[in-house]
């Protein structure tokens, strides 16, 4: 049974889900995490917010002291990811490589330790590009690491949304504040599952609490919604007047294109956008019946994203 004193390890601690755990965790009363990441800004924004956690600025595809922050850790939360890039090898680097590195740790410091790993609903996706064979082939390596002894469950999450969101829907939520007119790619009549992404956290503590051993589930959203009515919605939350305009497939993927070619770390990619057209439709589980909570439709978690007093206003830095 976790105790609230007990050590929980996060690794991609100051991302989109690390910050929503984070703040969840400490809300619950546990007073003993370890928050990991790379990104110096983002975990000193999470430091900010929660002083009492301790935070570890590392590098997990590199060896180093950081593997000493396993030791006596009775849960290791991975949610450590590359989620855009240019090339193959940031995904290689940030999806496989570092999540050797964790399970090696785990194996030396803290073998009985229980760990949930945060999946994706892509593995079952019919888009192929480098996320998604990544992200398939990170889930491979902790489900060997479970064949030999290693205690883990794992979770897979369709498109998630919510507070410190620094891509996805808070980036484009961020650009419709912005821009003239707000463009979407073709009709925008591509169905989403989104899932709030606290609701997920909390799926991760029911996880952490009960750690069923090789448990595997499909987490989507509650609504079934088209692209183009989450950004009315998104718009609607935010008190927006901004027009929402079509563009033709072929022109919008010229505009990520070009977007690419100035920026280093593209918030939105051509594969992005063929990923978003693909017409994927994940199955999930029943999460009420399953985590024992009703998840939040969307418009009422994304009323509750844009409005809330303290988080609504933190904006990560884009971590890749």
């Amino acid at each position: 049974m976790l105790q609230p004193n007990d050590k929980i390890v996060i690794t991609g601690a100051a991302g989109l889900v690390g910050q929503n755990l984070v703040t969840l965790l400490v809300e619950s009363g546990f007073g003993n995490l370890v928050a990991i990441d790379k990104n110096a800004h983002n975990l000193g924004i999470l430091a900010g917010l929660h002083p009492a956690v301790r935070t570890v600025l590392a590098d997990l595809a590199e060896p180093g002291t950081w593997d000493a922050e396993f030791d006596g850790a009775a849960v290791v939360v991975q949610l450590h990811a590359q989620i855009s890039g240019k090339t193959a090898a940031p995904f290689t680097r940030n999806n496989l490589t570092a999540t050797s590195e964790v399970l090696r740790a785990l194996r030396q410091r803290a073998p009985g330790a229980y760990l949930v790993h945060a999946s994706s609903s892509v593995v079952h996706s019919v888009a192929d590009d480098d996320y998604v064979r990544s992200k398939t082939a990170q889930e491979q390596l902790v489900r060997d690491a479970g064949a030999l002894g290693q205690r883990h469950c794992v979770l897979r999450p369709t498109l998630m949304f919510g507070w410190f969101d620094p891509k996805h829907l808070g980036w484009l939520a961020r650009l419709m504040e912005r821009v003239p007119v707000f463009p979407i790619p073709g009709h925008g009549r591509y169905m989403r599952q989104p899932l709030y992404n606290r609701d997920f956290c909390r799926a991760i503590l029911v996880m952490m609490r009960e750690q069923p051993d090789g448990a595997v589930h499909d987490l989507t959203g509650p609504d079934r919604i088209d692209y183009i009515d989450m950004m009315r919605l998104i718009r609607d939350a935010k008190g927006l007047r901004t027009p929402i305009v079509r563009i033709p497939v072929p022109l919008f993927g010229l505009m990520l294109r070009a977007a690419a070619l100035v920026t280093s770390k593209p918030p939105f990619t051509v594969d992005q956008m063929h990923a978003l057209m693909a017409g994927d439709e994940f199955s999930g589980v029943d999460i009420e019946q399953v985590f024992g909570f009703r998840p939040l439709g969307f418009a009422e978690a994304v009323h509750e994203t844009f409005n809330h007093p303290r988080y609504s206003g933190v904006t990560l830095e884009s971590p890749h």
